[in-house]
């Protein structure tokens, strides 16, 4: 009854089309005509097709472990508590957007554990829920834990997303064959940052480096990045912990970053504790990118090319706030299986996975650029944007960089 009712309502809004215009008028008219029967004839097909069919269910497990996030020293610095699980939520409703025409019902299932839980109980409750049939998975978990839950029994017959980690040991010595990745290496973060200093000839570069593992990580990522494009590190600091930065920045941090001459300051400092601090106060006017200032990302409020402005307007409506890189990475994961079940017909987890990492697959990103799988890692290419607080300043890959396959593959 269901399907009936909307094939009457496409039927009746086909009409309200069509009497826009006589065929037998003027050309325009009857351009908008034909147009207009052809579209409608197209819908109804859709619609009577999917009628014929049985209803193909399609479930997505998400697994996330809340995050536990240190204090910082800005009270204005905050994170979204639902951050990824509604960028899930948004790519599932889409997928049924365009799942009703074709007999496909799209569902998350959702699975939450605490930060403070131990890794091996984390592992051990996922075993569980991977025991029965291949499942299709979005991960939001610390690293260790994703690349222990990946080789379990389990899962060797599942396909995962990481939707989170960024962490380059992923992507390469912890690589797994059922994991594929949406949200992007620090490496393609910070070739995408080091890209852009090449084009405008920032050459010399101030390093200072966060006290948390993942500002190491980050601060590594840059480091190699410089190596890569030919740059040089002019000071490599590691930043003390021991002042209060909210108080006494315009005095501290202008004797932290002396130094005889830079073009540029990089800051990694993942939390958001202190790199905001560093603008504006460096011994040389110089600019500061990195966790402040420009910024590496996969996504950003301030985005709103290649149609980007509908997006960010669909996710505010779902949860009334900006979408992150995290919550992109979740919707991208999300709309890939669908763009991959729509393509294949099936929810075999197999047959996904080929066609995912096939030279057939593409995804429509709102990037510029359509996004697909690296075959040998399983990440997702995409382009980085590199944003200031009110807007979109470039977006790489720069202009200029090449590769003999795709200028995507000179990030990471």
């Amino acid at each position: 009854m269901l399907k009936l009712y909307r094939f009457l309502k496409i039927k009746q809004r086909c009409e309200v089309v069509q009497s826009w215009s006589d065929p037998g008028g003027a050309d325009l008219g009857g351009i908008f005509w034909r147009w207009g029967a052809a579209v409608c004839l197209w819908l109804l097909g859709a619609v009577a097709s999917a009628a014929d069919k049985p209803t193909l269910d399609v479930e997505i497990l998400y697994i996330e472990q809340r995050i536990e996030r240190p204090p910082v020293l800005s009270n204005l610095v905050s994170w979204p508590a639902d951050e990824g699980e509604r960028g899930a939520q948004l790519g599932v409703e889409d997928n049924n957007t365009t799942g009703k025409f074709l007999g496909q019902s799209y569902a998350l299932q959702a699975h939450y554990f605490e930060p403070d839980l131990p890794a091996d109980e984390v592992v051990a409750s996922i075993g569980e829920l991977l025991a029965q049939s291949p499942k299709l998975v979005v991960l939001n978990l610390p690293v260790d834990t994703l690349a222990a839950v990946s080789k379990l029994p389990e899962a060797q017959d599942d396909l995962f997303f990481n939707a989170q980690s960024m962490a380059s040991e992923l992507r390469s010595g912890m690589c797994n064959r059922n994991v594929l990745h949406t949200i992007p290496s620090r490496a393609m973060l910070s070739d995408a940052l080091i890209q852009f200093f090449v084009y405008r000839k920032w050459e010399d570069i101030f390093l200072i480096t966060g006290n948390r593992d993942g500002d190491k990580a980050y601060a590594a990522a840059i480091r190699q990045s410089i190596n890569k494009f030919g740059l040089k590190t002019i000071e490599d600091k590691t930043w003390i912990e021991d002042t209060d930065m909210r108080r006494n920045a315009s005095a501290e941090v202008p004797v932290f970053t002396q130094a005889r001459n830079y073009d540029a300051v990089i800051v990694t400092d993942e939390d958001q504790d202190f790199s905001q601090y560093v603008l504006y106060n460096t011994w040389l006017p110089r600019p500061v990118a990195g966790s402040a200032g420009l910024s590496p990302v996969a996504w950003s409020a301030v985005v709103e090319q290649w149609g980007a402005a509908q997006l960010q307007s669909r996710f505010k409506d779902l949860a009334n706030r900006d979408m992150t890189s995290r919550d992109y990475a979740n919707w991208a994961a999300v709309r890939a299986i669908g763009e991959a079940v729509t393509r294949t017909s099936t929810d075999d987890v197999t047959t996904l996975r080929e066609y995912l990492l096939s030279e057939e697959f593409e995804l429509a990103g709102f990037k510029g650029a359509s996004l697909s799988f690296r075959t040998w890692n399983g990440q997702l290419r995409q382009p980085i944007q590199l944003v200031h607080e009110r807007a979109v300043v470039a977006s790489a890959p720069v202009e200029g960089f090449l590769h003999p396959v795709t200028e995507l593959d000179t990030l990471g």
